[in-house]
Order: C-alpha cells, then sequence, then structure tokens
C-alpha cells in the first residue's frame, strides 16, 4: 500500500488550515511578540510558511547539519507576501512528495549539528515530523493572535471564535 497518497492528502488539509490562519496574521503586528524569548509573529508565520519545504528536504536529501547549513528566516514584509511564500513552500513539497517513491520514504535522513545526532528516522518520517511541526507552529501562532484579539480560524472543527454561544 502506498503511503504517498495519504500523505499528500494530509499535506493539503494541513495546508487548508494553515492557510486560514496565516491569512489572520495583520501586517502591522509583524513586530510583535508575547514575550523576549518568543519569536515575533513575522518569524513564526515566515517559519510556519517554510515548513512544507521540509517535505522537499527530507525526500532529497539524506540530511540537514545546522554546523553548514545556519538557518536563514525568509523576510516577508507583509500579509500578501507571507501568504505567496506559503503557497510556494507547500507546491514545493507537495511535488517533491508526488515524485517520490516508497523506496524513499523508507530510506534513513539525519538531523545534527556537526558530531552531535539529534535524530535518525527514514524520510517518510521527516515527512510527517514536518507536518506535526507545522501543526505545533500553528498553534503557537493562534495563541498568539488569541493575546492580539484576532479571532482564531476552526482547525479540525469551529474555533471559539465561529462557535459562540
Amino acid at each position: 500500500m502506498s503511503t504517498i497518497k495519504p500523505l499528500l492528502k494530509e499535506l493539503d488539509q494541513e495546508a487548508q488550515i494553515t492557510r486560514k490562519m496565516l491569512e489572520r496574521v495583520p501586517t502591522a503586528y509583524f513586530s510583535w511578540q508575547p514575550h523576549k524569548k518568543s519569536m515575533t509573529i513575522q518569524q513564526l508565520a515566515a517559519h510556519i510558511a517554510e515548513l512544507p519545504t521540509w517535505v522537499t528536504m527530507a525526500v532529497t536529501t539524506d540530511e540537514l547539519d545546522f554546523s553548514n547549513n545556519p538557518y536563514h528566516r525568509q523576510d516577508v514584509h507583509n500579509t500578501n507576501e507571507l501568504l505567496e511564500y506559503f503557497e510556494e513552500s507547500v507546491e514545493d513539497g507537495r511535488s517533491h512528495l508526488a515524485a517520490a517513491t516508497e523506496e524513499t520514504l523508507a530510506q534513513p535522513w539525519t538531523l545534527r549539528n556537526g558530531d552531535e545526532t539529534y535524530l535518525v528516522a527514514t524520510k517518510g518520517e521527516i515527512v510527517r515530523m514536518a507536518y506535526s511541526q507545522i501543526v505545533h507552529h500553528r498553534a503557537q501562532l493562534g495563541v498568539f493572535l488569541r493575546l492580539l484579539d484576532i479571532p482564531i480560524p476552526g482547525s479540525y472543527g469551529p474555533s471559539a471564535d465561529e462557535h459562540e454561544n
């Protein structure tokens, strides 16, 4: 049984939910952060927007070594740029996953920082981890938006803002 088809379906479903959340991020609050140790709303939203490219990374590489690949956050200046970046990332991840094979998904992939190995898993497991990261950071963004009194869209059903009693 192919796992690629269900993974593509899940990516499409998560993209739909994530798109609704990113649409709510107001440019006027891009520099806002709830705590000094937190990312700004712009940084968090841009990170969420890039996460579908981790699908591409999982199926086209064998590892990510932070010592050789320092993190560079995409600089988006407004909500429209954020959404454009997200759409590009989703298409990138989706096209690479659609072209992958079951054999590719079974291959090992490593996350490291030089000699320190953080994780070794199959490429398929890394794809699922990317999805989990999208959900995790999307939930953080929901808290940020809630603190700013911006209505939250529903994820897997209506939110409290969409279904008030």
